[in-house]
């Protein structure tokens, strides 16, 4: 049954490996937990925004406000829908998709992480490809773009293996010294043609797609 309020909570994508469930509470929880026991080795810092630099228990609780914030803020115009990435019943990350203007523009941004028990095994790029499901075959959309910076092997290699077109750099912040975030996209037509499967189920699209200002038919 769907929910009669918020819908995005009954939304999933399955495939042979993997779930992605749409975050509620309790998964949100189990995610900041992952969180605190390790999302990458403290040396290096893979993301944009420094999140896991917080201490415990301070990480877990801003890990959950942020997916508050995601659902409070969420709009047609402005959205941030993420999932929980299940593995054999077990929580092993988080991705998502982001976007402005989608209804015009048709273009959304992926992004995603894993605890570190559950790296080196090929779920990234399986979740990737769950990921891009949703939104070129659920959403309709027209453009992926991504990023990383461009010392981080094991995004780019994600991206690689993908056959995203490299698009730009730009120069950034971390951890207070200069250093480059690479940018890429994917058209629809590259999906179509070398990411999209036949085994990867959408569940719940329709009903969302409203708050996404699209038309549900």
């Amino acid at each position: 049954m769907t929910h009669p309020v918020w819908p995005i909570f009954d939304l999933r994508v399955v495939t042979p490996r993997l779930e992605l469930r749409s975050i509620t509470d309790e998964l949100a929880a189990g995610l900041a937990l992952l969180a605190a026991n390790g999302v990458h080795d403290p040396a290096y810092m893979p993301f944009s925004i420094p999140w896991t630099d917080a201490p415990s228990p301070q990480l877990e609780r801003n890990t959950m406000q942020f997916y508050w914030r995601c659902r409070a803020d969420f709009s047609p115009t402005s959205w941030n829908l993420n999932f929980a990435v299940i593995v054999d019943g077990t929580i092993v990350g988080s991705t998502g998709l982001l976007a402005h203007d989608f209804p015009t523009l048709r273009q959304f941004e992926t992004g995603s992480w894993l605890g570190l028990a559950h790296q080196g095994r090929g779920i990234g790029t399986e979740m990737r490809r769950a990921t891009l499901q949703l939104g070129f075959v659920g959403f309709g959309a027209r453009w992926a773009t991504t990023g990383a910076w461009s010392d981080n092997a094991p995004s780019l290699g994600v991206t690689e293996r993908l056959g995203y077109t490299r698009t730009a750099a730009r120069r950034a912040v971390r951890r207070g010294e200069e250093h480059q975030i690479v940018g890429f996209e994917m058209s629809r037509a590259h999906f179509l043609d070398s990411v999209g499967r036949d085994d990867i189920e959408l569940h719940g699209v329709a009903e969302c797609l409203p708050m996404l200002g699209l038309d549900a038919g």
